[in-house]
């Protein structure tokens, strides 16, 4: 696939925006467009960035935090939120094979409900009381690192399924995506939040192997979960008396 393509999957594949179905491909496709994801990432944050420049000028911090959350799931179609309830279900299996048959399971769950719920709690006290200005670069550098997670988790763990979506993805990966898709983040990270962007990004990362070691089904949900991730480290690093 030529360049322009690849990074027109990325797009499609990750918000919700009505490109030409020529942009439309396979998951094994996708695995090529990955060094596009925190590109599209950053994209997505400057947009919720300038979103969260003019909700907090008309509501409360507290309203304005929420449209600024609501608008990050709706561009991406709420993508991975379906991914972590998966995850989230899983947790009560009591073996590898029984949270995988859970998480096959289409419907959601007790688990994942309850976690989904605090989950959007989390990001949205995390945003709601970040100080104005890590508030934007936090929201610029959470979408950008966090597209750069699941290439590393599929060159990292086997899939789950062999003929599974995971599988499909990591088939058309080359040995430089994951690292490319790295380096991008890193760099989108550190211009926007400085040295804290390159923390941000190792725990962000290191958190998602550590659960994905647990976990096999968890590029959808390592996304959602690495852009919390991002929010906490900054909101710690701003707000720690220690």
């Amino acid at each position: 696939m030529r360049p322009v393509s690849r990074a027109l999957l990325a797009v499609r594949y990750l918000t919700i925006l009505p490109l030409s179905r020529r942009a439309h491909a396979g998951l094994d496709d996708l695995g090529a467009a990955a060094p596009w994801f925190p590109v599209v990432g950053a994209a997505l944050g400057l947009v919720l960035a300038a979103v969260d420049a003019v909700t907090v000028r008309v509501f409360p911090p507290l309203l304005a935090a929420l449209l600024t959350v609501t608008t990050w799931k709706l561009l991406t179609g709420g993508l991975h939120l379906d991914g972590l309830a998966d995850c989230l279900d899983g947790l009560a299996g009591r073996d590898p094979a029984e949270r995988r048959a859970i998480m096959r399971d289409s419907h959601i769950g007790a688990f994942g409900a309850i976690g989904l719920i605090f989950f959007l709690m989390l990001e949205l006290a995390a945003v709601s009381e970040l100080p104005a200005g890590a508030r934007w670069r936090a929201l610029v550098a959470a979408p950008a690192v966090a597209r750069a997670i699941p290439p590393l988790l599929a060159r990292l763990f086997r899939p789950a399924r062999a003929g599974g979506q995971g599988a499909l993805f990591a088939a058309g990966l080359g040995r430089a995506s994951a690292p490319a898709a790295l380096g991008i983040a890193l760099v989108a990270a550190v211009v926007v939040l400085g040295w804290l962007g390159a923390v941000a990004l190792g725990v962000a990362a290191a958190s998602m192997v550590a659960i994905g070691a647990f976990l096999a089904r968890l590029l959808g949900a390592g996304v959602e979960l690495a852009e919390l991730a991002v929010l906490l480290t900054v909101s710690a690093w701003t707000h720690a008396r220690l």
